[in-house]
């Protein structure tokens, strides 16, 4: 169980996207969104020279969710959010 609540989550989060992970993939030419955080789980998107690359899972993987749960929380999940499915998290 999280120790903190999505609102708690959303700051922090969005803060190392930003800062931190959004930086790294412009580089390559990719970009990454934050679409919701819902029970802990974060749903970003990966954008750009992302889509479609096929070391977009281990972006995901080892700077996405590495960066995020060294800073915030070991059990974060994140999901990333395949093109055309932003309106239905639930499903993911």
């Amino acid at each position: 169980m999280m120790p903190f609540t999505d609102e708690d989550l959303r700051p922090p989060v969005e803060s190392i996207i930003k800062n931190k992970i959004a930086p790294m993939l412009a580089k390559d030419g990719g970009a990454i969104e934050l679409l919701d955080i819902k029970d802990g789980r974060v749903f970003v998107q990966l954008q750009g020279a992302c889509v479609g690359c096929s070391a977009s899972g281990s972006t995901l993987k080892f700077i996405v969710e590495k960066e995020l749960k060294a800073a915030i929380h070991p059990e974060l999940e994140i999901v990333n959010v395949p093109q055309g499915m932003e309106n239905n998290l639930q499903e993911l």
